[in-house]
């Protein structure tokens, strides 16, 4: 047996399992002239990812060490954290010390080990894959060579450019660098591929963040045909259930443009039937073709105040897949029959053509119900049938109360940009009619989640698992400091504990943040191939089914649904099962991505709205406290930093799991009212800058 097999296999065993390199050859009888040879087959068998170098110099197989495989996610101060990939498996994200990066950057994916001895403390062992090729940052310069600043501070290194491949850059310009190396202890190298404008000018600025997310602005031209070859095929009845006299109707914002679903209420007795009409994305978009990659690549459509990056081309997502009234389109049908008292009795699912009747928006509807003489008087067919949807979204919301459902007041800002040209940001709402939608759509997704599993077809499921005990513990601490009882236990939190601690919030002022900490405090739903329930919303069995335009996990769902349908439950599993795993996690990935860029783009608009109002005061609510500043929340969701030199002088103690910054004199807790003056608005880190106003 060679040398190199013996060393392998005699780890494997565990004779020199945790032995150092000197330890082994002692063991081995191997000769003083030959250790270097020992030390060689060990680097061999650590390049080809067989055995693993510990923290103390011992060698052993990844699994021997309980090694895994995550997202690094860097930190501005040096150090980062890792994010398993197994997060059903590993409870928790994994802190790592700079020292212990072993060269690892914000985004890589590295195979990494628990350090043992402690409770979440890793160390990385092999960088996998870079997960950063491009860098947008600002451009800088001196005689030697050019320097690219990263936006994104987490990535814990500028990029060193040589004066060649620095093309027309101007010290000041936002630019794209391409990195070329990656060198041991020294600054990352690259060169410049793309100038994207002057630091601080506004598009320039929001181009930064859509390329520094590595979003996909433009389809191909091959892309584009496809989808505008898919989108001219006729609307034929075949054998699809024809619901084109049923009355329906969509709702959606003034400004949507891609309508994915349409809705329909018939009443009989004591009994209603709601449909729940979605469009047949995968009647268009098929398995594998170039259109099918392109979706899975983008996974989501991403929403900006002034435009839209849609997951699928115009033609289709605002053509033939949007439900436009008063035009045939294919659909995918969920009929719920519910009783008086909102109980579901019965659903069913096909395949349908429908034609909306009108397509309406938040507003109109809630002016109906509000009793809007007009708008009544406009929507004549449909006023009643909207009535009726009222009174089943209430005793909906009811049931679902009762159930558990955790009903979070999480106000989001609504930015939009108007005909002028203007920046609108206005103050918190959400009606009557928004809610009717919401329970609309949960209702169905359950009811085809609830298909799929008892199917056991390989699915995408929409997860939310328990808070953690240790999250869940800390805003725990939170309320008692509010003077509130915290509800249930925290190794097993259940939605409804949440739910009665929300009621006891619900008209006190700080009742905005109790919200936001307790989102705070709860796992982040993803997608999964297991059903793990939904803690958010008490619900055993919940999927995505309703945006397909938009969210490929939908359109997943669909191609599942449609084989289920046709009996060829083997089919589905056949096509479906071996890739069910991965779309999970890179579509929640996509998601992820996503919501970070929208969240980037709309603190930038926050910024230039603000920037008219600097000097002026505002009644606001503390939302947030850390040991450097305060931060607080204005009414239409724009939320400002006072940084501790701002505040009145005093000697301050940062009591974190309290969220309380105590002085001698002064306190800031999060949830307290607070009146603050706009101090400034920095464009660098995004921000609004506040200063409380004292007497």
């Amino acid at each position: 047996m060679k040398l190199k097999e013996k060393i392998l296999d005699k780890i494997k065993e565990g004779r020199l399992t945790f032995k150092s390199a000197k330890a082994m050859c002692d063991m081995l009888g191997v000769r003083y002239s030959d250790r270097k040879t020992v030390a060689k087959i060990l680097a061999e068998l650590e390049d080809e990812g067989e055995i693993i170098k510990d923290n103390q110099g011992g060698y052993a197989t990844p699994e021997q060490l309980g090694a895994f495989t995550g997202r690094v996610q860097g930190n501005e101060r040096g150090f980062a954290f890792i994010i398993p990939d197994d997060k059903g498996v590993r409870d928790g994200d994994f802190f790592v010390p700079r020292r212990a990066l072993n060269g690892a950057m914000n985004k890589d994916r590295v195979l990494a080990v628990h350090r043992r001895g402690t409770e979440d403390e890793a160390y990385v062992v092999k960088i996998l894959e870079r997960g950063q090729t491009r860098i947008v940052g600002t451009f800088e310069r001196d005689k030697h060579a050019g320097y690219v600043i990263p936006d994104d501070r987490r990535f814990d290194s500028d990029v060193y450019v040589p004066l060649s491949l620095c093309g027309e850059a101007k010290p000041g310009d936002k630019v794209v660098a391409e990195i070329t190396s990656y060198p041991k202890n020294a600054m990352v190298g690259g060169k410049i591929v793309e100038i994207l404008g002057e630091s601080g000018d506004f598009y320039t600025e929001e181009l930064s963040i859509i390329r520094s997310y590595g979003l996909i602005e433009e389809f191909s031209a091959e892309v584009e045909r496809q989808a505008t070859e898919v989108s001219k095929q006729p609307i034929v009845a075949g054998e699809r259930r024809d619901l084109r006299d049923l009355l329906t109707i969509t709702i959606d914002g003034e400004d949507t443009r891609d309508i994915d679903d349409a809705v329909s209420l018939t009443r009989g007795g004591d009994r209603y039937v709601l449909g729940v009409h979605i469009a047949d994305v995968s009647h268009y978009v098929k398995l594998n073709t170039k259109l099918d990659r392109e979706a899975y690549a983008r996974g989501t459509s991403v929403y900006f105040p002034d435009m839209v990056l849609p997951m699928l081309p115009k033609a289709l997502s605002n053509g033939s897949c949007s439900l436009n009234e008063g035009e045939d389109r294919y659909a995918m049908s969920c009929f719920m029959t519910f009783d008086r008292e909102g109980r579901k009795l019965d659903y069913s699912i096909c395949e349908s053509i429908i034609n909306s009747n009108h397509r309406m928006t938040y507003t109109e509807v809630t002016g109906i119900l509000e009793g809007d003489a007009e708008l009544n008087k406009k929507y004549a067919d449909v006023a009643p049938m909207i009535k009726e949807m009222e009174r089943l979204c209430l005793k909906l919301e009811s049931r679902r109360k009762a159930a558990g459902s955790i009903n979070l007041d999480v106000k989001e800002a609504h930015i939009y940009v108007n005909e002028e040209g203007e920046i609108i940001i206005p103050d918190y709402e959400r009606s009557v009619s928004h809610r009717m939608i919401e329970q609309f759509m949960v209702s169905a997704n359950e009811s085809v989640a609830d298909y799929a599993f008892k199917r056991k077809a390989p699915f995408l499921y929409r997860v939310h698992e328990q808070p953690s005990p240790e999250k869940a513990s800390t805003f725990f601490s939170f309320l008692r400091d509010l003077g509130l009882t915290p509800y249930g236990n925290v190794e097993d939190l259940q939605p409804h504990d949440f739910q009665k601690i929300l009621k006891e919030v619900e008209s006190q002022p700080y009742s905005a943040v109790v919200n936001r900490v307790m989102l705070r405090s709860m796992q982040k739903a993803r997608y999964c191939e297991d059903n793990l329930g939904h803690f958010g919303l008490a619900s055993e069995c919940y999927c995505h089914f309703t945006s397909p335009i938009r969210r490929y996990p939908d359109l997943f769902v669909h191609r599942v649904l449609k084989k289920l349908l046709k009996g060829d439950d083997a089919g589905a599993k056949r096509l479906y099962g071996p890739i069910a795993h991965e779309a999970g996690i890179d579509t929640s990935e996509c998601e992820r991505r996503a919501d970070m860029a929208e969240r980037d783009v709309d603190d930038l608009y926050k910024v230039v709205y603000m920037q008219d109002k600097i000097g002026e005061e505002f009644d606001a609510v503390i939302s947030g406290v850390t040991n450097f500043a305060v931060f607080a929340e204005l009414p239409n969701t724009i939320e400002g930093i006072m940084r501790i030199e701002v505040l009145p002088k005093d000697s301050y103690a940062f009591i974190e799991e309290k969220f309380l910054l105590k002085g001698i004199k002064h306190s800031f807790k999060i949830g307290d009212p607070i009146r603050i003056r706009v101090a400034g608005c920095d464009f660098g880190n995004m921000r609004v800058e506040f200063a409380p106003v004292t007497e």
